[in-house]
């Protein structure tokens, strides 16, 4: 349930949202995809209220969602998961070669070189390499808002690396980003390397926002307070922004 829940998230910044378990973070990920409705409040897309029904909808504006399974299919290759259902054809066969040409691309302008060959199936690759598939997927589809469910979850310290530098790359090139965040804020040995990922970070608490806040303006246990009481005493100057989406559930 999110109730009076304000926020934006601008392009070329990654923006971190945290909370701890039942904090709200699932239904605000449901309403930014088009999975779920808000009873009140608006969403503003580049400063016109949208209204999300189907994940279609998200999508064709340009909003697209990594979920933390990365929805992939194991037993086919990274060129056929990055066009699953959108393949492209010519005449009335699949353009393998044209597919082929703009997954190298997409993965060669996100830095993407870790990968032996597009041809490889999904299910030989790490963790990692999952992970920066499913989000060159997004990105080759003209995203301009990139939504990541725990992008870093179960992976090992080079292969998160790996994937931060992808998200900076994101933001770099002018998207927007965000990295919903169960506990890698908290808990992450790599913290300083999240901080230096991360732009801002905005925390919910039982279903309402507790605060955004540069990075610059936070500490560990200042996250820690706002995720466990909802308020801190360790925050540093300034305020939140602006609203831009509001809604209960």
């Amino acid at each position: 349930m999110l109730d009076d829940v304000s926020f934006d998230v601008r392009a070329g910044e990654v923006l971190a949202l945290a909370g701890g378990n039942g904090a709200g973070k699932s239904v605000l990920i449901k309403c930014l995809s088009g999975l779920h409705q808000p009873d009140s409040g608006r969403i503003i897309w580049q400063g016109k209220e949208v209204h999300l029904r189907t994940p279609s909808d998200a999508s064709a504006l340009g909003i697209a969602t990594v979920y933390q399974d990365l929805a992939m299919c194991d037993n086919l290759d990274v060129v056929q998961n990055m066009f699953l259902g959108r393949e492209r054809r010519h005449r009335w066969t699949v353009d393998d070669e044209k597919m082929e040409l703009a997954a190298r691309a997409t993965l060669r302008d996100l830095g993407v070189t870790s990968l032996r060959s597009v041809g490889q199936k999904v299910a030989a690759l790490s963790g990692g390499q999952r992970q920066s598939v499913a989000i060159a997927k997004a990105v080759l589809w003209h995203s301009e808002l990139v939504i990541m469910d725990e992008p870093t979850a179960a992976l090992g310290v080079v292969q998160t690396e790996v994937v931060l530098q992808l998200i900076r790359t994101l933001a770099d090139k002018g998207l927007a980003v965000i990295v919903i965040s169960h506990n890698m804020i908290v808990i992450s040995h790599n913290m300083n390397d999240v901080f230096r990922v991360v732009d801002r970070i905005a925390v919910l608490y039982l279903g309402r926002l507790a605060g955004v806040r540069s990075v610059s303006e936070l500490s560990r246990m200042a996250v820690i307070d706002l995720m466990a009481t909802g308020r801190s005493d360790r925050l540093g100057s300034g305020g939140q922004v602006a609203a831009e989406l509001s809604g209960g559930s």
